[in-house]
């Protein structure tokens, strides 16, 4: 077991659609097969993690009308290459410890707006399945997909 207190508190979202399916975004500036993922963002000391969760998903997104669904319960780790440790990126952690959410978005898609919030962290979004979600993130984040993917798998279906 890694030493916990040198991975960054995070959360991730995980927003499905009526459809099942789930809501990518590309990050700013970047381009290439593996610069797609879910909402995530680093907890602010003495933060709800709940509300951290939905603050970073309105701030990322703008999406707001949300039922919420189901967490993780427990930390999902990942480390961070070595190319990005000591850059302004890792912010002088290993890597992160996540605490990941679903949500089902109940508003409709001109609700969202990726310049919500001062500081883009997407350019371009898209809904996807959660397997092209695992397959579009960077090979170093795969198994915390996978694992949230399984974690989640009920709602990757149509509901009335």
């Amino acid at each position: 077991m890694p030493d916990m207190s040198a991975y960054r508190p995070n959360v991730g979202v995980v927003v499905f659609d009526r459809l099942g399916r789930v809501w990518l975004g590309r990050r700013a500036g970047e381009e290439g097969p593996y610069s797609w993922q879910f909402p995530q963002g680093g907890v602010d000391n003495g933060e709800d993690f709940d509300a951290a969760a939905l603050r970073e998903l309105h701030e990322e997104t703008g999406i707001s009308s949300v039922a919420f669904l189901a967490r993780t319960p427990d930390w999902i780790v990942y480390d961070f290459p070595p190319e990005l440790l000591g850059t302004p990126r890792a912010k002088g952690w290993n890597g992160q410890k996540q605490i990941w959410y679903a949500y089902r978005f109940i508003g409709d898609d001109r609700e969202i707006d990726l310049a919500a919030h001062d500081e883009i962290e997407f350019d371009q979004w898209r809904w996807a399945t959660m397997a092209e979600a695992i397959e579009a993130i960077v090979p170093f984040k795969r198994h915390v997909y996978a694992t949230v993917a399984e974690a989640f798998t009920a709602f990757a279906k149509p509901v009335d």
